[in-house]
C-alpha cells in the first residue's frame, strides 16, 4: 500500500517542469523525503535537494519547518476524511474516520509520528472556518458543532495513540506476542464510539 502512495507522490511531484516551484509540489515532494529518509531526515536542505532548488527558494511558499509539517499532516487528514464517504448516522461515520485514520497513517513512514508533532498555526484568524469544515460531516448527521469537534478529537486521539505503538518496531513485536492489532483496534474504537452519548 505504502509503495502505490509513494508513486502516487513522486507522479505529483514531477508532473510539471522542474523551475515550476509551488506548495503543492513542495509538499509532494516532501512526502518522498520522508518515505526514503525518515521524519528525523527531513529537513529543508534534502527537500530543496529533491526539488533541484536551493534551499532559500522554499521560503517564497513555506515559513520553515514547522509549517511544512503542519501541512503535510493537513494532507494526511485530508485523505483520511475522504475515505470514509457517505454514512448512515454519526456513529458509523467515526468508526469509518477512526479505521481510514489507521490506514492512512500507516501508509506514510513515521505517518503517525507526523501528526502527533504537528504544531497549529500561530494565527488563529481562520479557526472558526477550520473548525466549521471539520466538524461539518458529523454535523450534517444531526450532531452540535461543539459534540462533533470532541468525538473527532477523541477519535483521532484513540487512533493516533494505537498508530503509534504499530509502527514502534519493539513495541509491535512485543504486543504481537499478546494480541490481535486488528481485533483489538476495532474493539477499543467501538467500545470508544458506543461511549459518546446521543
Amino acid at each position: 500500500m505504502r509503495e502505490s502512495m509513494v508513486s502516487n507522490i513522486h507522479a505529483r511531484a514531477t508532473a510539471r517542469p522542474r523551475q515550476q516551484l509551488d506548495k503543492d509540489r513542495l509538499i509532494s515532494a516532501a512526502f518522498l523525503v520522508l518515505e526514503r529518509d525518515g521524519l528525523d531526515g527531513l529537513s529543508m536542505r534534502p527537500l530543496a535537494a529533491e526539488l533541484g532548488v536551493q534551499a532559500p527558494a522554499l521560503y517564497w511558499h513555506i515559513g520553515d519547518k514547522a509549517e511544512l509539517l503542519r501541512l503535510m499532516a493537513r494532507v494526511v487528514y485530508a485523505q483520511a476524511r475522504a475515505e470514509v464517504g457517505e454514512q448512515a448516522d454519526w456513529r458509523a461515520w467515526l468508526l469509518g474516520f477512526g479505521r481510514s485514520l489507521r490506514r492512512t497513517y500507516a501508509s506514510y513512514r513515521d505517518g503517525a509520528r507526523l501528526c502527533a508533532i504537528a504544531k497549529a498555526p500561530d494565527d488563529k484568524a481562520d479557526i472558526t472556518y477550520h473548525a466549521q469544515r471539520i466538524a461539518a460531516p458529523l454535523v450534517a448527521l444531526g450532531l452540535s458543532q461543539s459534540r462533533a469537534l470532541s468525538f473527532e478529537a477523541s477519535v483521532i486521539s484513540f487512533a493516533l495513540g494505537w498508530a503509534s505503538f504499530e509502527a514502534n518496531g519493539s513495541m509491535h513485536l512485543y504486543l504481537d506476542e499478546m494480541l490481535s492489532f486488528d481485533e483489538s483496534f476495532e474493539t477499543g474504537l467501538a467500545a470508544l464510539v458506543r461511549g459518546f452519548s446521543d
